[in-house]
């Protein structure tokens, strides 16, 4: 087997590793350092090292050696923490995330950058603890070496050597270690890990069962992480060499019995049991491995390609457009004369939905998975700006479509960073406005009907409406002092608008909140803002929990069938005509209790031939996108079904007021419309009409009775 068949676990268990090493060090407290957590920091650098050597990814390995080292002093008590050190260790795991991106992109890690942090973390050792670092492969003067110059590691050797020279060198901590069921390819990996691990006394065995016995000071707990990068934990039994009461039963092949152990003078841990990850009792957050076992030995996770979850779920779009046509044929015929069928056709409509549901689950993700980025970011950018945050995550397991959670982090990214620099106060201001120092930053998540509301929380200076209409003016926006608060709040999503006093680096350049905007339109989505002067702000951001499946409303304009996202529609009625009213130029609003909608004749905004015209032959859709409702006119009202997305980008090109598009039960395409696009499009074709000032259909269309032509 080739070693580079395992890279990819490899550099996904790594990134799991340095995102929970990075937490842990984000929530430890400086005062009371918590044991767990400083050993689960370790045991992570630990678990990379031992991975990074077996694969040869040298300065990988130098670097987390290097800080394996710091950290085993901090564990010990002999390196007292410190915000700066903990920065220092912050900036080492970035440093660790650039190497391990370099390798996954086969290229060589930056030489200047992996010489840096080895000096950085080697004056640190001599300043706090009096020592240099000792250096994977080396001296430790040769921490900035050329990373070509890798280590020959030790060959395994079939005798015992001398014991007086591997205590005085290793420690007394002698382990066997027996692998199970183990092919020779990978049993060679293995034994040669181990001797990079600690120093192989001897070996024997065969597949079944082959045991080395080592001598080392690594606990058990971190030898199995590192073996685990190649081999599954149920075939790897490792206990104290001189007991030899439980020896594997490798006739019935059952996995070994977990037994304690006593902790070492170097672990310095409590007493842990044996591999079974079934009965292993310390935290699951402290333990490097990311495979679980159940009881037997059965996998309780697997890992998967997005790309094959895509094209199963592709599939299973396409099983349930078969099942709709299908549906749609059987439903003409007789239902006494083919009874069976009817009811065949209604247990696979019932089964093809629950599969549906259970693909698509496979796809969510907990929004934990966002929301575990903004600890650093928070904590990093408040240092920078001199403000004291606290920063609160809630909802964290409400669950979006994996797709979303990657295209969301940006825009959040940008809010997050708006409330940190605009809406939060510097200590001082917050204490003469009779708030506490500390400002609140809340991330929330939480399910609201088919949509998820993620909203961004800040209790700072909240928006100035009279500044911002002042600033819109300086930028030539249209303004109006009767606009609502609502309107003006949406002013600050306009192209180059700003209200910072200076450009920095981190806002000031009237870039970011209009793509923030753009993207989450391009997701389905919409942006909503609530503000009290001197209280914060909440930023709301409205998102479907999916784009592959949509619950839609099927309305017929003309001869054309149109779907509209089921969650945007509000209400239908039968409008008149006391109810409209002539706006300036061609606009025309609906009254509807006392709130006037901008109307849209679909017909007209997407040049439909043969809709109708007459309006008490029309029914009004109350819709709402992008935080604002409006009134569609269409012809009539189809009735709500499940429809399969198809990106029309992709298969065709971007078609004005359209998002997407579905096939429906006859096989035939239906467009799914894109509410705000649309009144968009139905402006914009309006203002190429208004030079002309001829009589339309359009225009007719909403003359009342007795006017003249």
């Amino acid at each position: 087997m080739d070693i580079t068949d395992f890279y990819d676990t490899f550099f996904e268990e790594a990134e799991e590793l340095l995102a929970d090493m990075e937490r842990h060090l984000l929530e430890i407290d400086l005062e009371e350092p918590d044991a767990e957590q400083l050993n689960a920091i370790f045991r992570a650098a630990h678990s990379i090292k031992g991975g990074a050597g077996t694969f040869g990814f040298d300065v990988l390995q130098k670097t987390t050696h290097l800080f394996e080292n710091l950290l085993d002093h901090t564990r010990r008590g002999e390196l007292t923490l410190r915000r700066d050190i903990v920065d220092t260790f912050l900036e080492t795991k970035d440093m660790l995330h650039d190497q391990l991106d370099a390798y996954r992109n086969e290229e060589e890690p930056d030489q200047e950058a992996f010489t840096r942090i080895c000096q950085t973390l080697q004056q640190l050792a001599r300043e706090e603890i009096g020592q240099e670092l000792e250096v994977a492969g080396g001296t430790p003067s040769e921490a900035g070496g050329t990373p070509t110059e890798t280590r020959e590691p030790e060959q395994p050797s079939e005798t015992t050597i001398d014991s007086d020279t591997a205590h005085t060198q290793m420690g007394d901590q002698v382990l066997t270690v027996a692998l199970l069921n183990v092919g020779d390819k990978d049993r060679d990996l293995l034994v040669e890990e181990l001797g990079q691990l600690g120093t192989v006394q001897e070996q024997h065995g065969d597949e079944t069962c082959y045991e080395v016995t080592l001598l080392t000071t690594v606990s058990r707990d971190d030898i199995e992480a590192v073996m685990c990068f190649i081999v599954e934990p149920e075939q790897l039994h490792i206990r104290p060499a001189e007991d030899e009461r439980n020896t594997p039963d490798t006739s019935s092949q059952s996995v070994p019995k977990p037994e304690a152990r006593a902790p070492s003078s170097v672990d310095q841990q409590p007493p842990e049991t044996s591999v079974q990850p079934s009965t292993a009792s310390p935290s699951e957050n402290d333990k490097p491995r990311t495979k679980k076992v159940k009881a037997g030995g059965e996998s309780s996770s697997i890992r998967v390609s997005v790309d094959k979850v895509d094209q199963i779920i592709n599939l299973v779009g396409e099983l349930i457009i078969t099942q709709s046509m299908l549906d749609q044929t059987v439903s003409e015929l007789d239902g006494v004369t083919h009874g069976g069928l009817l009811n065949g056709m209604s247990l696979l409509q019932r089964n093809a939905r629950d599969l549906q549901e259970a693909v698509m689950s496979v796809r969510m993700v907990p929004m934990d998975y966002v929301f575990s980025r903004y600890p650093r970011l928070v904590r990093d950018l408040a240092g920078k700006l001199d403000k004291d945050v606290e920063l609160v995550t809630e909802g964290e397991s409400t669950e979006l479509d994996k797709s979303l959670t990657e295209r969301i982090i940006d825009p959040l990214t940008h809010l997050v960073r708006n409330s940190l620099d605009h809406g939060i106060e510097d200590p001082d201001t917050r204490d003469a406005a009779g708030k506490p120092r500390t400002g609140r930053l809340t991330l929330s998540a939480q399910h609201q009907g088919g949509n998820i509301l993620i909203e961004v929380i800040d209790d700072g200076a909240g928006l100035d409406r009279d500044r911002l209409l002042a600033k819109a003016r300086e930028n030539g926006l249209s303004t109006s002092d009767t606009m609502s608060d609502d309107e003006v709040w949406q002013l600050i999503f306009a192209p180059g608008f700003s209200t910072a006093k200076e450009v920095s680096d981190v806002s000031g350049r009237g870039v970011g909140m209009d793509v923030v905007k753009r993207n989450i339109q391009g997701m389905g989505g919409h942006v909503e803002i609530m503000s009290r002067k001197g209280q914060g702000t909440t930023t709301r951001i409205v998102l479907p929990l999916t784009l592959a499946i949509l619950d839609g409303m099927s309305i017929k304009v003309g001869g054309e069938v149109f779907i509209l996202p089921l969650s945007t529609v509000l209400e239908s009625l039968q409008p008149s005509r006391e109810d409209l009213y002539a706006m300036a130029g061609d606009d025309v609003v609906l009254k509807v209790r006392d709130e006037y909608l901008p109307v849209v004749a679909v017909h007209a905004a997407l040049d439909v031939e043969g809709a109708k015209t007459e309006l008490n032959e029309t029914i009004a859709v109350i819709v709402q996108g992008e935080g604002r409702r409006y009134a569609l006119l269409v012809d009539d009202l189809i009735g709500q079904q499940q429809v399969v997305v198809k990106n029309l980008e992709t298969n065709y090109r971007k078609v004005p007021g359209v998002s997407a598009a579905t096939i429906l039960g006859d096989g035939s395409v239906a467009l799914i419309l894109d509410i705000a696009d649309l009144h968009r499009l139905s402006r914009a074709k309006k203002e190429a009409r208004r030079p002309q000032r001829a009589s339309t259909d359009y225009e007719s269309f909403f003359r009342k009775e007795g006017e003249p032509s």
